[in-house]
């Protein structure tokens, strides 16, 4: 399936935006929550006034951006923690008084509020914060994004199987094809683990194919030992839980993530995951208990990982406690439940 080219942004200034501290619903506010505010929606000038309107500020973070001159993941660069500059990572022309320092300087500017309470949504992004230059001295709380359970659920996977006109005695590893040319979202360690996988258990994966939704090239998956299965794009939501139903298990090789929503919801659908111990992934993942945790970077553990998952581990009993997880950390009651206690504690109640 050929995909299609998206521009894959890592860096942003803000400079575009739109004001909305006069908007009658920010008048009205009692406490304001931002969230995701990039690419054109408000700019720091924007933020800048809303501070200024002298009402709490909440702001989730869902990555980087926020605490760093610019990048939305910093990659091996700890320029956030002191003021950034010199972006060897995503500059073309780093230097100490670079895009990335200027923005620090404006973020310095705009972020002395002190009224300004920051909800990381993965405990690994939090201490991130608190460590950075820019957000050290804020209050730092982790809350989780929040998913509907009662949409994202279990079902059979027979019936799951059968409607992709799948063999509904197979094993299926799944994985989504999106932006496999990030290098952050670690497709070679993939294709690479699944190599190894069929080289060292060539007898026992005889009935385990691949399921692919997403749009990628074809190339991408030449040589891969595997028969693919491509569910193609999906949209609606019952198809995707039917996805994640039908699979063993869902892989996610990501080097670089936050609380990425596709452990979530295979979590919520009671299907074991497999991802490497970096950013919030191992935050979602119990190792053993409702998935693998691989050793960053390790073809050969991730290898590992999905055999046993589908192979070695009690899965009945990974699928339980994999639902579990997402009920009792995930829910919209319990993520309503923290958001309710920080508003009242920024209203002073």
């Amino acid at each position: 399936m050929k995909k299609i080219n998206l521009p894959v942004l890592f860096f942003s200034q803000a400079e575009l935006g739109v004001d909305l501290s006069n908007n009658p619903l920010v008048k009205e506010a009692d406490v304001i929550h931002l969230h995701w505010i990039n690419f054109g929606f408000l700019s720091l000038n924007s933020i800048q006034k809303l501070i200024a309107t002298g009402k709490p500020i909440i702001i989730t973070l869902h990555d980087m951006w926020t605490f760093t001159g610019g990048c939305h993941y910093s990659k091996d660069c700890t320029n956030y923690l002191r003021a950034c500059g010199n972006c060897l990572p995503y500059l073309k022309h780093p230097h100490e008084t670079d895009l990335s320092r200027k923005g620090w300087n404006k973020k310095a500017e705009v972020f002395g509020h002190k009224n300004l309470t920051i909800v990381p949504c993965s405990e690994w992004l939090a201490s991130k914060a608190r460590q950075s230059s820019l957000l050290k001295n804020k209050k730092v709380v982790s809350v989780p994004n929040p998913i509907d359970v009662s949409v994202f659920k279990p079902e059979d996977k027979t019936v799951a199987r059968k409607f992709f006109n799948l063999n509904p005695d197979k094993k299926y590893i799944l994985f989504a094809a999106m932006k496999v040319s990030d290098e952050r979202k670690g497709f070679a360690f993939f294709k690479s683990g699944l190599e190894l996988l069929a080289k060292q258990h060539s007898n026992d994966l005889q009935d385990t194919e691949l399921l692919i939704f997403g749009l990628y090239d074809d190339q991408d998956f030449a040589g891969i030992p595997f028969k693919i299965n491509s569910l193609g794009r999906l949209s609606d939501i019952s198809t995707i839980v039917k996805a994640y139903s039908a699979a063993s298990v869902f892989v996610i090789p990501s080097l670089e993530d936050n609380l990425p929503n596709t452990v979530m919801e295979a979590l919520a659908c009671g299907t074991p995951v497999v991802g490497f111990n970096t950013g919030g992934i191992p935050e979602m993942i119990e190792h053993r208990k409702t998935g693998y945790v691989a050793d960053y970077k390790s073809s050969e553990d991730l290898a590992a990982g999905i055999y046993w998952t589908i192979f070695q581990a009690p899965y009945e009993t990974l699928v339980a406690q994999s639902r579990q997880k997402a009920v009792t950390d995930y829910s919209e009651v319990s993520v309503v439940e923290k958001y309710f206690r920080l508003y009242q504690e920024a209203k002073g109640n």
